[in-house]
């Protein structure tokens, strides 16, 4: 029996199970992906306390720091949370399951589709969601990142880098950019953006060659980069009658509790508005806590 499991392994999770340990709570992590959706991204420059640093370097440092706190880390992929009749979890992963007085879902979130003719077929063919993965794949080649945010800037920025042309497809009037991201963009040769403009279909032979948008302009491209959002994963929750919100993420208060007592949530997958690496691993630090307090019948 542990006193908490944690469910995912990104900034939330990590930082969780980094201070649970340090709460002495028995506890272990279940992951699949060591450092979380962070570890897709090129550059983190808004961690306190490190200028610079990549998504990789930081996923890593998180995943040793709570592994040096004593949290057993298992890499296995979670598959149904159940409540015990005395009131303790049970996790059921791909090969073992796990009892627990509490449960932190950490569990983050995955990529948006665009849902456009092609999309799937290109799907690794031309197709990615993500720049730092296979950015190096496009050098020299016409590219189009679609999205209207901040996360659409930083691909743009780290592709330009790479490929001979990078032209952002934005469906609004503005680019909901960092103004740093927004200054950098400015300053690219090689950047172009399109606003108020949607892709309707992905078409090419064995790769992705051509991409039309709602205007009914045609692009030659060999590349297109979604970062259009996150869809939260909390499938695991609903069973626990955890409450989530009509955009499916779960509720939290500042305690980081959600309606069922033992269960709580940190990071992507809750409805916090504000979603970034740090304020995750606030929620998860948070979480621990208030787990802690839970166990000692506080």
């Amino acid at each position: 029996m542990f006193d908490t499991i944690i469910i995912g392994g990104g900034c939330a999770g990590l930082s969780a199970g980094m201070y649970a340990a340090r709460l002495n709570l028995k506890t272990v992590l279940l992951a699949e992906l060591a450092g979380g959706l962070i570890t897709t991204t090129h550059v983190v420059e808004n961690w306190p306390g490190i200028i610079t640093t990549t998504g990789p370097d930081l996923g890593n440092s998180l995943w040793e720091h709570a592994k040096a706190s004593g949290v057993e880390m298992k890499n296995e992929l979670a598959r149904n949370v159940v409540k015990l009749p005395d009131g303790s979890f049970e996790v059921q992963a791909r090969r073992n399951s796990y009892q627990a007085k509490t449960v932190i879902f950490a569990t983050g979130s995955s990529h948006k589709h665009l849902g456009c003719a092609g999309e799937e077929e290109f799907k690794n063919k031309g197709v990615s969601y993500c720049a730092l993965c296979d950015g190096a794949f496009f050098k020299g080649k016409d590219v189009v990142v679609v999205g209207g945010g901040d996360t659409a800037a930083k691909e743009a920025l780290f592709l330009s880098e790479h490929a001979k042309t990078v032209k952002i497809i934005v469906r609004r009037d503005v680019l909901r950019a960092e103004p740093r991201n927004n200054g950098l963009i400015s300053q690219k040769q090689n950047i172009e953006i399109l606003f108020q403009e949607e892709i309707t279909s992905i078409t090419g032979g064995t790769s992705v060659e051509k991409i039309t948008l709602k205007s009914g302009k045609e692009l030659a491209v060999q590349g297109v980069f979604v970062a259009i959002g996150q869809i939260p994963a909390t499938d695991l929750a609903v069973p626990l009658g955890v409450a989530l919100n009509p955009k499916k993420e779960i509720v939290i208060n500042r305690h980081s509790e959600t309606n069922v007592p033992g269960v709580y949530g940190a990071g992507d997958c809750c409805d916090t508005e504000f979603k970034q690496a740090i304020t995750g691993a606030a929620e998860g630090v948070t979480a621990a806590y208030y787990a802690f307090l839970y166990t000692a019948g506080k």
